[in-house]
């Protein structure tokens, strides 16, 4: 019998604890990371454990033909490991990983390592907007910049196309607020900006909203589409000013504890700096280095120190595990068997526009009666979530780019479609075992 996702959390927590705790006097501080304590309403501390602490191939049981139709896949596409959850009715029925997390160290890929997730990233910026309207701190209605916006501050008061001056938080989230990539895109040109603006130093969030505040507008708000990592970075901003808090703070206190997901976190740059369960990355193998993201001498590869992953923040920058993931897609698609993190109203808003059905708020596609998808793409991963109209929720993500960029993540569909047709039942998903409770 498949077991629920708080029925198994409950049956393991104090286990964990304990194993925990036995770390931290052994001097473990990789596993300190995993526990999170906070007070209970009754001053007693409360401790939060990962999913990702009990996960292992070795409890996913035996699913051999979708694992070898998978297998097939990434070899025939040179990806090093990728890593497949899936879910159905508030359960997670599967988790495997394949291939390499770390191929130098000789390290498997597990259910429970984590990996950048790209644009999967706007579902969760897109979230907390939705959340903070809720909460009656800002309405998707209003403006942005300028005098009685949400951002009328100095620092972003010189404005050169006064159009800017019209976009409102609703514009930002559907990709509809006029920002195009004449000059590239400013996320993924930050040598250049630090070229042209003169500046000895990364530009950081604020500065390179304000750059893009003195470029010109490629269209009019709320006339037309144009896909913008460039919103979503000024949808981040919006979170901490009308929230009072850092943006990963928020988010993780306010919607991905609250949703189970205790193991979500804002990426680095370098291998060096990477989580301590996180995967390494990989680009094709005719992959060559470009200059350093930050102007120094440097050349180094895309994935690491060649573009400036860290500055993505709500527009790409949160690494997860496609187990946690698939848990915070639960907790905001509007089904009742596992509680959700917004409400209702939110959901079908974000899902289905009168207007346009076909432009979402976070999602790339979703709609009354249709799947809901999610993709992100950058150097070194690509990933996809999907909620199928059948109720499963699955989400496949990759250490490895493809030289099909973006375009890849429809592979991935085609090759779950085509791989999960095989699986008549899903074998049992046993985090019993993994916990050491039977």
């Amino acid at each position: 019998m498949r077991r629920h996702w708080k029925t198994i959390l409950a049956a393991t927590v104090l286990a964990v604890i304990s194993v925990s705790l036995l770390s931290r006097n052994n001097g473990d501080s990789s596993r300190d990371s995993m526990l999170d304590v906070h007070g209970g309403s009754d001053g007693e501390s409360i401790g939060y454990v990962s999913i990702n602490e009990f996960l292992s191939n070795d409890i996913s049981g035996s699913a051999d033909a979708l694992d070898g139709y998978i297998e097939k896949f990434m070899r025939r596409w040179e990806i090093k490991g990728g890593s497949l959850a899936v879910m159905k009715d508030g359960c997670l029925v599967y988790a495997k990983g394949y291939g390499w997390a770390d191929e130098e160290n000789g390290e498997r890929m597990s259910p429970g390592n984590i990996m950048r997730i790209a644009s999967l990233s706007k579902l969760i910026t897109a979230t907390a907007i939705m959340q903070l309207c809720e909460r009656r701190v800002l309405s998707l209605d209003d403006r942005v910049f300028g005098e009685g916006g949400i951002l009328d501050c100095g620092q972003f008061s010189d404005i050169r196309d006064k159009r800017v001056k019209d976009i409102t938080v609703n514009q930002l989230l559907r990709h509809e607020a006029g920002f195009t990539m004449h000059k590239g895109d400013p996320l993924f040109t930050t040598r250049e900006i630090m070229i042209w603006e003169d500046l000895d130093s990364v530009p950081d969030m604020d500065r390179v909203i304000e750059y893009a505040l003195g470029e010109r507008l490629g269209y009019t708000p709320g006339q037309g589409f144009r896909y913008s990592n460039l919103g979503y970075l000024i949808l981040t901003k919006i979170v901490e000013v009308c929230s009072g808090m850092e943006y990963e703070e928020y988010c993780q206190e306010n919607i991905l504890h609250p949703a189970g997901c205790y193991d979500m976190h804002l990426a680095h740059n370098l291998y060096e700096e990477k989580y301590p369960n996180e995967v390494r990355y990989y680009e094709t193998h005719d992959a060559e280095p470009v200059p350093a993201f930050d102007n120094s001498a440097d050349t180094l590869y895309r994935r690491y120190g060649g573009s400036n992953i860290e500055g993505l923040l709500g527009a790409g920058a949160w690494v997860a595990s496609p187990s946690e993931f698939v848990r915070f897609v639960a907790s905001i698609d509007g089904d009742p068997v596992i509680p959700d993190v917004i409400s209702a109203e939110s959901v079908q808003r974000m899902t289905a526009d009168p207007s346009d059905p076909y432009r979402p708020i976070g999602w790339v596609r979703a709609g009354n009666g249709a799947d809901w998808s999610r993709t992100g793409t950058l150097a070194g991963t690509s990933a996809l979530v999907k909620k199928q109209r059948n109720g499963y929720i699955w989400m496949f993500v990759t250490n490895t780019s493809s030289w099909k960029g973006s375009k890849f993540t429809r592979y991935i569909d085609r090759m779950y479609r085509t791989a999960s047709s095989r699986v008549n039942d899903w074998p049992e998903l046993d985090l019993y075992a993994a916990g050491g409770q039977q």
